[in-house]
């Protein structure tokens, strides 16, 4: 089976196909993982802690024991319905276990399914090949919630609590979540928690009061850092995001993030939009504190170099995931590239 298209995630998360004997859910964005893979879960067992339906395993286990994921996978549920396997921080080193379970006829019969769950997988690697091309597997990526589909789950979150949100507070919101989902509804929760029971609408300040501690505003400001040939400012920005633990390739993903808006902004006012109203209308929307920054930044920006730019950030993204080079090497190498072209010459 290929891989899932997003349109139809959702139904399939909600209603696994009997069909399909393993599902792999894998992507940058761990928390999306773990989310899906406990809502595949509660639609295949009722109670996912039960011992005689559910096996969890670690990969440890199956260095220790090849064949235990077959064994689990081959084993009857006594008590009746589906019965499933997760298998957690998955790599290319188990597809040979895997594939052996998905080739097997009996396994296939007796119902059981396996889920797999793995971190980022290029197109190429054999576990990602392996359930993207077998009639009884499924392929789910997940892939941080940016756009459009950021702003839903912020509002569908606070909607269940009978709240609204201010559009500054969504362009605040869009702006320092989004990189892990299991991290964006805790932090959704805790608003609505602030908020309390009684409605209304989320203000900026409350917002600001209770979201965006850490890391996603540091990697804000290393993308407005680098558009802005500000070399100081990256340094700094830079040095937050070590801090607070965040990974080369997180950071090179903020960057691009923000120039593919500043790319789109760009082609837009080329084909005679008013800039300022453009960055105000523009979705997700864009926080008031930043909009003009961006106007500025657009002032150098044009879609050819920006075009260029973004080619040295994902052969930057490339080269921290196959060369061996130091990660963070690489993606402070290509930053300041880009942050160089972006300072006005009089300024180098």
């Amino acid at each position: 089976m290929v891989k899932i298209a997003n349109r139809g995630i959702d139904a399939f998360v909600k209603a696994p196909d009997s069909g399909i004997v393993a599902v792999l859910l894998f992507g940058e964005d761990n928390g999306l993982v773990r989310e899906r893979a406990g809502r595949i879960a509660a639609a295949v067992v009722d109670d996912p802690a039960d011992p005689f339906r559910v096996a969890e395993l670690m990969p440890n286990l199956l260095k220790d024991d090849p064949t235990r994921l077959f064994d689990e996978m081959g084993a009857l549920c006594l008590t009746g319905g589906r019965r499933l396997v997760r298998l957690s921080s998955a790599g290319n080193a188990h597809s040979g276990a895997v594939k052996a379970v998905l080739d097997d006829d009996l396994i296939a019969k007796n119902g059981s399914l396996l889920v797999v769950e793995a971190g980022p997988l290029a197109p190429r690697d054999s576990l990602r090949k392996l359930f993207e091309g077998h009639p009884r597997g499924a392929a789910i990526p997940c892939y941080p919630d940016d756009g459009r589909s950021l702003e839903g789950l912020i509002q569908d979150t606070l909607g269940a609590h009978g709240l609204q949100i201010e559009p500054s507070a969504m362009a605040y919101l869009c702006d320092n979540l989004g990189t892990d989902r299991l991290a964006t509804r805790s932090e959704l929760e805790k608003l609505a928690l602030y908020k309390g029971q009684n409605g209304g609408s989320v203000s900026l300040a409350e917002a600001e009061a209770n979201v965006g501690d850490g890391a996603p505003l540091a990697r804000d400001d290393v993308a407005l850092a680098t558009a802005s040939g500000d070399q100081a400012g990256l340094d700094k920005a830079l040095m937050k995001c070590r801090v607070a633990g965040e990974s080369p390739i997180a950071i090179l993903r903020a960057v691009i993030r923000h120039l593919q808006r500043l790319h789109l902004l760009s082609l837009k006012a080329g084909n005679g939009g008013d800039l300022g109203q453009l960055i105000k209308s523009h979705r997700p929307p864009i926080f008031f504190k930043h909009q003009q920054l961006i106007q500025r930044q657009l002032q150098y920006w044009r879609p050819a170099r920006l075009a260029q730019a973004l080619a040295i950030l994902t052969q930057a993204e490339l080269d921290c995931k196959s060369t061996g080079m130091p990660a963070d090497a690489v993606c402070g190498r290509a930053l300041i590239r880009i942050a160089n072209a972006a300072r006005p010459p009089a300024r180098r």
